[in-house]
């Protein structure tokens, strides 16, 4: 029996796209065949030290016929136009998060994921951390009774040239947000995953310290109603001097579960118990971070080879955080509680 080998081409070339290439390494039978940046400077140095196929233009690339797979690796507002154009030539798709820019491109994008051949899948990597998947076990358990709530906090430390580097961010036509889009959707997935989805919600965002160099929010809270019952309260900032690491507890009936420097306890009366913890075994979270890209990854292309198993977040899962991201804004515009409809 032959095996089959995967081309994988990546579009953009910016600072996201080295998690991908490690990941698509660690992978058997899949070759990194092409690279697509609009920069010829950039992209061809990359491509050549990739031993791969440089393209400027990714409509091209989309007519080689034996590239399998497209990474969409691009500033926010590209997303759409790519995923819709790899889709219809065929291609098995994976995107960085968010997967469009508001809940009308969600819409064009699920009705060409439906009709496509292909597979669609979104890195939501932070649903694979160990941390993640032991608090889904231990609520899927049941030991700690029900969920009253999930008070969730996220201060990061994002600067001026953070923005001024790359002239996408900090542009609401370009990023189609800020804090909540790009960097705090993924605290609002994980909320409403462990929650089993939201039901209303009321948000305010505001811009203090980055108003200048971000035409977004740099600042947003929120309170979440759950459909399992539960409350949740949601912070996050980019004004912070580091990034901190996500704290988040988790409130239920007969004790608490408590994601604090990047270490998951259980905490029950009289006993406080180490569950597991996100850092690698050297102790540094930075390289963790490509390990949840890794695992992402490694899960879609599994799926590619045994489409009967698709454990990967699909369009459908990806939407929720956008449309929450969304409403926030909304609601905060009106100062109003908004419904949603999952």
């Amino acid at each position: 029996m032959t095996m089959t080998i995967l081309n994988t081409a990546i579009i953009g070339g910016g600072a996201i796209h080295r998690c991908h290439v490690n990941a698509l390494r660690q992978i058997p039978n899949v070759a990194l065949r092409a690279l697509v940046d609009i920069d010829s400077v950039k992209g061809l140095k990359l491509a050549m030290g990739y031993q791969c196929r440089f393209y400027q233009d990714y409509r091209e690339m989309l007519l080689d016929d034996s590239i399998d797979v497209v990474h969409i690796c691009t500033p926010h507002f590209e997303h759409k136009s790519m995923i819709l154009a790899a889709l219809a030539a065929g291609k098995h798709v994976f995107c960085e998060k968010p997967v469009g820019m508001n809940g009308s491109e969600l819409v064009d994008i699920a009705r060409a994921v439906e009709q496509a051949k292909g597979q669609f899948g979104v890195c939501y990597q932070n649903r694979l951390n160990p941390t993640s998947l032991r608090v889904r076990q231990e609520l899927a358990h049941g030991g700690l009774g029900k969920m009253l709530s999930i008070k969730a906090v996220l201060t990061w430390s994002r600067f001026g040239t953070y923005y001024t580097d790359s002239p996408w961010r900090g542009r609401l036509a370009t990023e189609g947000g800020s804090l909540l889009i790009n960097q705090a959707i993924h605290t609002l997935d994980l909320m409403q995953w462990f929650g089993g989805g939201v039901t209303r919600l009321k948000g305010v965002v505001d811009s203090g310290e980055l108003a200048d160099v971000t035409e977004g929010e740099d600042s947003a809270m929120a309170t979440l109603h759950f459909a399992n019952g539960a409350r949740g309260l949601f912070y996050a900032t980019n004004c912070h001097t580091t990034d901190s690491p996500l704290l988040m507890e988790i409130h239920c009936e007969h004790g608490s579960l408590l994601l604090e420097h990047n270490v998951l306890w259980r905490i029950t009366p009289g006993e406080r118990l180490k569950l597991t913890t996100d850092d690698s075994p050297d102790g540094s979270v930075k390289s963790y971070w490509g390990l949840g890209h890794q695992q992402a990854i490694r899960r879609f292309y599994h799926a590619l080879i045994h489409p009967e198993n698709r454990d990967y977040t699909d369009i459908h899962e990806a939407g929720k955080s956008l449309t929450l991201v969304e409403v926030i804004y909304r609601s905060s515009q009106l100062r109003q509680w908004i419904e949603i409809n999952n």
